[in-house]
Order: C-alpha cells, then sequence, then structure tokens
C-alpha cells in the first residue's frame, strides 16, 4: 500500500518534480526533533515508500532533512526509555530500529542527509546509515554521540558505523568523550562528506548531490587497520587506561562496555553491529543510567527557572571588581558574545584580570578574527562609563556590607531603568546590603562557583524584598551566558554552601579526632564525589571557608583550619594548607584501605550533605526536592550517577523499607 503524505503527523514526504524525495522531519507539538516512537514508525512508513517507488523507477533519491530552523535531530527521545522495563524489551526495540536504518543504508536511490544544527545521539546514527552527508557551516551546526553521559554508548548500531567512517581511533574517542563535533571538524573525521555555508544552500547542495549519486567512502585502510588484531588489542588496553583516569568502572560503567565491544569485535563491524544490542540494553537498565538520564532532565529544570516568553535580552555587562571572580565573571559574558565593561579601583587589577581571560577566549574562539573581536568586547572601565548603558551590573568586590550598600546606593542612581542590580555575594543578606537603597525590589543576588568558567550553575538570590521581574531577568541572564539557573531564598550560604558547609566541617571534625585527610578524601571519591572535602576546602581556599563558617554558626576556633589560616598556609592558592600542593596538584602518598572500609566511610562522610539537603527542602530555600538535587548535582558534582542527595536517600528508604517488609 503506497503511504499517504497526509498520515504523517512528525514528518513531510514530498517529492519534486526531478523525482526527489523530500523527507522533512519536523516533529509536531516540539521545538526539537527527538526519536521517539511515532517519529521512528513515520520514518520507516517513509523508508519502505522510498523503497517500492526506488524498485519502481518513479523517484531518483532521498533526502533526510529537518523542519526545525534551528536543530536537525537531539537524539532518542529519553523520556520513552523508562516505557522500557527489561533488557528483552530493550533489545526488542533497537532491534526495530536497526532493521529500519539497514533498509535505509540498502535503498536503490542515493540517499542524501541534509543536516542543519545539532545532530547527536540517534541523529548521527540515523545519518550514518545514509549514503552521503552533507552539513552547515553555521556554529549551531553540531554532531557527536553523548551517550556516554546517559550511561549508555549508541545503540543504533552507531558503534560500528562510525568506526568504518572515522576509523576505530577517531570513532572511539567522540563515544567515549561524549563531546561534540563542529561541523568541519565532523568532515575531518570523515563523518560528513560536504559542507555548505548555510541553510539557504543547504536544499541546493542536496539535490545536486542526489543527481550526481554521491557515495561517501569508509575511512581509509591505515585508519582501519586500527581495528584489526592486535592492534585493537593495544588500542583498547589505552582507551581503557585513559578512561581510568576519569570515571571508575563501578561508578560508569558504559564506557568500559563500549571499549570491551570494540575489543571483541572491532574487527568484524557486522558481527559489532549484532552485538552491539546485547551490549547496549543491560546499560540502559543500569541504576546509573536512570541517574544519569534524570541528571538530563534536573538540567532541563534548571533552565526551565528562566521564563521563556521574556522579551529582556541582555547584550551589555558590567562588572565591578576584577579580581579572579569578578573578572572571570566578565569572560563568560564574552564568550556568549557580550560586551562587557570591568570595573576597579585598580586599573592594574583591571589589566590582569582582562589578560587572564586569553585562555577562555582561545579555547571559545577558533580564528583570530572571533578572538580579537571577543577581546574587543572586554573592556577596561577604571571610572564606571559603561554603568549607564549596561543591561546587567555584577558586583563582585570585598564581602564587607557597608562597602556594598554605598555601591549600590550609588548605582541605582546611575543604572538605566530595567538594567539589573545584581550581587555576588557568597554571605551577606541581600536585605541587608539593599537597606540604603531607593528601590531595594531591585536588588537581586548572582552566586557563581569558581572556577566560573567550568562550573554550570549559578543560584539567582531571591531577598524577602526582591521584584520576582528582577528574579526573572537574572534567570534569562544566566541561561543567556550558557549557565543553569537555580532560584534560591536569601538564607545564608543560599543552598550549596549551606548544604556543603556541614559536610565539609564534619570531615574536618574527623580530622581534628585523628581520621587520615587522605583516607578520607578517598573515600568521599569511592561514593563518586569528584574531591574530598579536606582537598576541596584547600581549593577553595583556608581563608574562604573560615569565613563562610563563620557566617554559618560553624566557628573553626582553635581548629586546624584556624591555625593554617592564621598561619597563612590557605591552601592551593599558597601552596600549602591541609595538604602541600605542587604545580597545582596535592601531595599524597600510598594506601592499603580495602574497598568496603571506604564505602562504608564514604557513605557516614555525604550523611550530612543528605541531611542538611532536607532540611533545606523543608525550609523552602528552593521549590523542589528535584531543584535541590539539581543544585547540588551542578553545584558541588555531587556523584552524578547517584541522581542526588534525596533521590539517593529516597532509594536508600526504598530499599530499606523492602527490607523490613
Amino acid at each position: 500500500m503506497a503511504l499517504d503524505p497526509a498520515s504523517l503527523k512528525d514528518w513531510r514526504y514530498d517529492v519534486d518534480r526531478e523525482g526527489i524525495v523530500w523527507a522533512t522531519f519536523d516533529r509536531e507539538g516540539s521545538s526539537a526533533n527527538a526519536l521517539g516512537r511515532r517519529p521512528l514508525e513515520e520514518f520507516g512508513a517513509i523508508i519502505e515508500e522510498a523503497e517500492r517507488a526506488g524498485r519502481a523507477g518513479t523517484i531518483k533519491g532521498l533526502v533526510v532533512i529537518s523542519g526545525k530552523p534551528k536543530g536537525f535531530i537531539v537524539g532518542a527521545d529519553i523520556n520513552e526509555f523508562e516505557e522500557l522495563h527489561s533488557e528483552a524489551e530493550v533489545i526488542a526495540q533497537v532491534g526495530m530500529v536497526n532493521a529500519m536504518l539497514d533498509r535505509l543504508e540498502t535503498l536503490p536511490v542515493p540517499v542524501v542527509a541534509a543536516i542543519h544544527g545539532v545532530c547527536v545521539g540517534g541523529g548521527l546514527e540515523l545519518i550514518l546509515a545514509c549514503h552521503y552527508r552533507i552539513a552547515t557551516r553555521d556554529p549551531s551546526t553540531k554532531l557527536g554521540f553523548p551517550e556516554v553521559k546517559l550511561g549508555i554508548f549508541p545503540g543504533f548500531n552507531g558503534t560500528a558505523r562510525s568506526i568504518r567512517q572515522a576509523g576505530p581511533m577517531s570513532a572511539m574517542s567522540i563515544m567515549l568523550s561524549g563531546s561534540f563535533l563542529s561541523a568541519s571538524a565532523a568532515k575531518g573525521m570523515n563523518l560528513v562528506d560536504e559542507l555548505v555555508a548555510g541553510p539557504d544552500t543547504l536544499h541546493w547542495a542536496a539535490r545536486k548531490a542526489v543527481l550526481q549519486k554521491r557515495k561517501s567512502k569508509p575511512a581509509g585502510f591505515a585508519k582501519a587497520a586500527l581495528g584489526k588484531w592486535p592492534a585493537r588489542l593495544a588500542l583498547a588496553k589505552k582507551m581503557r587506561a585513559e578512561v581510568a583516569k576519569k570515571a571508575r568502572e563501578d561508578h560508569y560503567p558504559a564506557p568500559y562496555r563500549l571499549i570491551d565491544l570494540f575489543e571483541k569485535h572491532g574487527g568484524d563491524l557486522d558481527a559489532m553491529k549484532r552485538a552491539e544490542p546485547a551490549g547496549f540494553a543491560p546499560m540502559l537498565m543500569s541504576p546509573q543510567s536512570k541517574s544519569l538520564r534524570r541528571v538530563f532532565k534536573l538540567s532541563e529544570a534548571l533552565k526551565a527557572q528562566a521564563p521563556k516568553k521574556l522579551q529582556w535580552k541582555p547584550t551589555h555587562v558590567h562588572v565591578i571588581g576584577a579580581g579572579t571572580m569578578g573578572a572571570d565573571i566578565a569572560g563568560v559574558c564574552v564568550a556568549a558574545g557580550m560586551e562587557v565593561t570591568l570595573q576597579d579601583i585598580s586599573p592594574e587589577q583591571i589589566e590582569r584580570g582582562i589578560k587572564a581571560q586569553g585562555k577562555l577566549i582561545s579555547k571559545k574562539f577558533k580564528t583570530k578574527a572571533t578572538r580579537d573581536a571577543a577581546k574587543a568586547r572586554l573592556i577596561a572601565d577604571p571610572e564606571g562609563k559603561g554603568i549607564g548603558r549596561a543591561d546587567v551590573i555584577i558586583e563582585a568586590i570585598v564581602e564587607k556590607l557597608d562597602i556594598k550598600q554605598k555601591l549600590f546606593a550609588d548605582l541605582e542612581t546611575k543604572a538605566k531603568p530595567g538594567a539589573v542590580l545584581a550581587t555576588n555575594t557568597s554571605s551577606l543578606k541581600l536585605a541587608d546590603i539593599s537597606q540604603p537603597m531607593t528601590d531595594p525590589s531591585r536588588l537581586i543576588g548572582l552566586h557563581f562557583f569558581s572556577p566560573v568558567a567550568m562550573m554550570p550553575l549559578v543560584e539567582v538570590v531571591k531577598g524577602e524584598g526582591t521584584s520576582s521581574a528582577e528574579v526573572d531577568k537574572g534567570a534569562a541572564f544566566v541561561t543567556a551566558i550558557g549557565k543553569f539557573p537555580l532560584i534560591t531564598k536569601d538564607v545564608p550560604g543560599f543552598l550549596v554552601n549551606k548544604v556543603l558547609t556541614p559536610y565539609m566541617f564534619a570531615a574536618m571534625a574527623r580530622l581534628e579526632k585523628g581520621e587520615d585527610k587522605e583516607k578520607i578524601d578517598e573515600a568521599v571519591r569511592t561514593f563518586g564525589m569528584p574531591m574530598g572535602p579536606i582537598e576541596l576546602a584547600d581549593s577553595v581556599g583556608l581563608d574562604i571557608c573560615a569565613h563562610v563558617a563563620r557566617i554559618l554558626g560553624h566557628d573553626p576556633g582553635g581548629s586546624r583550619l584556624d591555625a593554617l589560616v592564621k598561619s597563612g598556609k590557605l591552601g592551593k592558592k599558597t601552596g600549602e594548607g591541609f595538604y602541600k600542593w605542587v604545580d597545582g596538584k596535592p601531595q599524597k602518598g600510598k594506601n592499603d584501605w580495602s574497598k568496603a572500609e571506604l564505602e562504608r566511610l564514604g557513605r557516614e562522610l555525604v550523611d550530612p550533605i543528605i541531611t542538611e539537603a532536607q532540611k533545606s527542602l523543608d525550609e523552602g530555600v528552593v521549590a523542589s526536592a528535584d531543584l535541590v538535587d539539581a543544585g547540588m548535582i551542578f553545584g558541588t558534582g555531587f556523584a552524578p550517577f547517584r541522581g542526588g542527595p534525596l533521590y539517593f536517600k529516597s532509594g536508600e528508604d526504598a530499599k530499606s523499607a523492602k527490607a523490613a517488609a
């Protein structure tokens, strides 16, 4: 039976005058294209129709293109993963998709993918089954396999097809890292065959590729040879060593299972395709993947803290305070395309702050022209001339109430109407800072975390009298610079420091009683935290830890922390604190503690986080348990594979209840 194009909801099927089929993916009711059950069923029907028409000679080719202006395919619909309840179900579902992509790959007419915007995960797997791939050079066009960040690896035969096209070294690298590639980099790897300037020329290029029957070529012999034995064995061993530097196998098994799959079957890509579902299914069903998929949804919940229909768009930011924090905030804003004026009482400090952003700018912008343009947007402004035209004004000066009060009383008279007035304070109450202001409702908190360029979370603090409209603008600004906003109440420590401080001081109390600092830190890393509490204190700065502790009622007087601060040993920044630091790394000895011992201690050490997280939820510091978990994951690195402190606690409670029953 011929396909009825009118029956399609997520795709359009059009045949032009030259006999080219244009399969346009435009998922109904969604701003992005995700491969859910219905889109895949409809695409299967399109393939079947194209196969019938191709054999009948009534079409010349098929082009797969997106109907969304800003994206191609963002991957599989992870919400539908929750509908699968067993490995057998997973294998059956991916088997149907893989059979469909095999049919696409063997169509009797040319199949061309025309890519503009994000094409990742299942989207990249789909285009790898096409015969030829064209992508725009637009910066929004990104390709990659982010599956490892969800505790899985490609499951629509992307493992074998990417190795076929890019060779095992390049293909395994992007699958193991989960990183995205520009269109140019993807072409360099042979994942893309042709580049065009932009979406305006994409249609014409795809038409030409079909009519000329262009076909992609696999990786050359030299690259492909790495998939042969014994080179494959050596490569797999090297991959495991590199992965082990970043992730423990019991915490994040997916990359290790991907390497196993490659090691066993990488020399026979047909065998790898057949074996892939059996390796993929247990990963999708694993508790780690379930938690990591939850983390992805938490990131979306944070983005939703910013109103989508707000018309206000910040383009100019003025930062007051050119120390490390202020300068780094300025650098992140510049990297996001904004103009920034940087003010400080010391011109020399401004110069140092601007110079320090060179590394970030070089990393973000790849051509001299774009780097020069970015540097030109970061403007030294010792006299504060940018205040009057700034959309956002951020204060990042010394933590002294009287100085901040005087500053904001003055800023209020100079800022333009509608400009956001924000403090980066980590310990002072907004109500106190805004007390001298004529309109204290304008003041919000924008609490960044160090290092600013790396930490994804910004707490948007709402004081008792703060206008909700100003908070909305603050959250919108945070998303505009590529960060996650978390709206919190104006309480000491907000959310992250409020929860983190009791944990760090409980660990220090153990230290005072004679517990080995290295054992403490290793136990917490065994639990899954990126860094132990003692090393974290050294990294933050012991003087800052002591200051925040006093604000939150944890007086460190008479402790080792107090003694180190008084002696000027402030941690990493001075070369010595609890640890000695050499070349930016703490010096640690070897240990022989058992895994069971470390697991027990690690669980005990994180208990204050769980307790204070629950307390913060009960006090309404943020709006929901999900947002508490999101804040701790993205603000502190709380073990993502555990899903957040409250989610972890709920799982433990459920296990206890089941055992009691």
